[in-house]
Formats: C-alpha cells, structure tokens, sequence
C-alpha cells in the first residue's frame, strides 16, 4: 500500500491516519515498510508474503506472458499508479498486459502468436 493507490477511492481516509495504524502493525510485526515498488514517493507497506512475490517477480525472466482483466476490477490502476489516462471502470473494457507491462488490446492479436 502507498498514497498513490488512495487516489482511486473517494471515501478513504486520510494517508496520515493509515501510516499510523501501518506503523503500528509493522511494530507487531504483521506488515513490512519500506521501497518496494520504484517510482513512488514516499513509505510504503506490504504483507511479508507481498514482498517476498514482488521480489520473485522481479527476478523471473520475461515468459511472454499474456494476462486480460476488466477495467472494472481493483487491479485495474492504470493512470493511478501506472503511467496514461485513467481507463473508466466499465466490465465490458478489457485490459491486456504481456509480461506485466500494459499492452493495447488492439495488439492482442499478435500476442498470442
């Protein structure tokens, strides 16, 4: 979690509320704090296991992977934490990604080969 994710939701709380309840349980040692994602500013908090996903994420080697969700979904952050427009959430928009990195649905064709 990082303050640029709070940007998609109109009724959350204040980010200095969060970093507090998030600096808490990292004291209990339930949550990490730290850098995990490059190009953000500012603390971020994550699960134990999210780190350790994220850093296997970034060690594996490019498959050509090829994974649609709709725009509709929570994963959708694209102009929120990704660079471009906003895509509105609307079930029927599909969003491609190859290897984790947004691809044009229009290109999807040529993915597959």
């Amino acid at each position: 979690m990082f303050r640029d994710i709070l940007k998609r939701e109109s009724f959350a709380p204040a980010w200095r509320d969060l970093v507090r309840v998030f600096r808490r349980l990292e004291a209990q040692g339930q949550i990490r704090a730290g850098r995990f994602v490059s190009g953000f500013a500012g603390e971020q908090f994550a699960a134990p296991e999210a780190v350790d996903a994220l850093r296997a994420v970034r060690r594996a080697s490019l498959r050509g992977e090829v994974v649609r969700i709709s725009a509709a979904d929570p994963l959708n952050l694209v102009g929120i934490v990704t660079p471009g427009d906003r895509v509105r959430p609307h079930p029927r928009t599909l969003l491609y990604y190859k290897d984790g990195l947004q691809v044009d649905a229009g290109h999807f064709s040529k993915l597959k080969s």
